[in-house]
């Protein structure tokens, strides 16, 4: 019986250390000496080259987070493991633990922020319509009749949808399973316009074939605010990642990343994405905070 007992107990301390490590990942990240960063596959904030390396102005800003949260810890050494995350799983991976920190493509809205905690915004994005050059496309009226394409698990034909000027309008609505394929979609015809966000939207163009053959046209749908996703509940490892954003844009360094990785020529075809900061961003990197969606106007 009283094996019995002191299994039970040994198992509720496990149990307990899990869910301790788990509502706290400073002590997780100390005691394993690793930590798992989200990272996308073919988002305008990260992307992959292909084996195993990812890029791109979040994926850089998160590895800096890290690399500031390992000095935090006194950790002579931190592995970082890369997880990639589509649209549709990236929050049951934070859920789980699977990921420690999600820096992607994320938008921060009242939704999410049941399920998921965010850090300071990072990039405040504007949904809108990307489409061929002759397509004959230049608003929200003239997709009447069309296809419009947008990445599975995203927000952007809702956001379409909610647009009074997009009352009357009847169109088809086509999903990508990734941005990529999204883009392919309108690459090949089989989709008139690609609702998403401006920075998606110009890193796809960008990398494509023919960047000439695609522009970004008509009103901006939403004002979303990204930021990087972490778990509920966590307020120790918020604040370590919100420490690093702020000391990042106070030193300077996070002005240099965003000139680095939309301004100058990028791999893997040396091109500028060329979407310069805007105002919107430039605000929130001044006054840092954690507003969801609902907190923006459209302008």
């Amino acid at each position: 019986m009283k094996k019995h007992l002191l299994a039970i107990a040994v198992t509720a301390l496990a149990t307990g250390t899990v869910f301790a490590q788990a509502n706290d990942t400073l002590a997780k990240i100390k005691s394993t000496g690793s930590v798992t960063l989200g990272v996308r596959e073919s988002s305008g904030l990260g992307y992959t080259l292909g084996n195993g390396k990812y890029v791109g102005f979040h994926t850089e800003m998160g590895e800096r987070i890290l690399k500031d949260i390992q000095k935090q810890l006194g950790l002579t050494a931190l592995e970082v493991k890369y997880q990639p995350v589509t649209s549709q799983n990236r929050i049951p991976l934070v859920q789980t633990g699977t990921v420690d920190l999600e820096c992607g493509s994320t938008t921060n809205n009242t939704a999410r922020q049941k399920d998921a905690a965010f850090a300071f915004t990072t990039y405040v994005e504007e949904v809108r319509i990307a489409t061929r050059a002759n397509s004959g496309i230049t608003g929200i009226k003239d997709l009447n009749g069309k296809t419009i394409v947008t990445t599975t698990g995203t927000t952007s034909v809702q956001t379409l949808r909610k647009n009074k000027r997009a009352d009357g309008l009847t169109f088809k609505e086509v999903m990508g399973k990734d941005h990529a394929d999204s883009f392919l979609m309108l690459e090949t015809g089989r989709a008139d316009a690609f609702i998403m966000d401006g920075s998606i939207l110009a890193a796809n163009i960008s990398k494509s074939k023919a960047p000439n053959d695609y522009k970004i046209v008509g009103e901006v749908l939403s004002v979303e605010p990204i930021a990087c996703m972490m778990r509920k509940d966590d307020p120790a490892f918020k604040k370590a990642v919100d420490d690093s954003i702020v000391r990042q844009i106070k030193d300077g360094s996070l002005t240099k990343l965003y000139d680095k990785w939309f301004l100058q020529p990028i791999p893997p075809n040396n091109v500028k994405v060329g979407l310069p900061l805007s105002a919107a961003t430039k605000d929130a990197w001044a006054h840092p905070n954690d507003k969801p969606m609902e907190a923006y106007e459209v302008k």
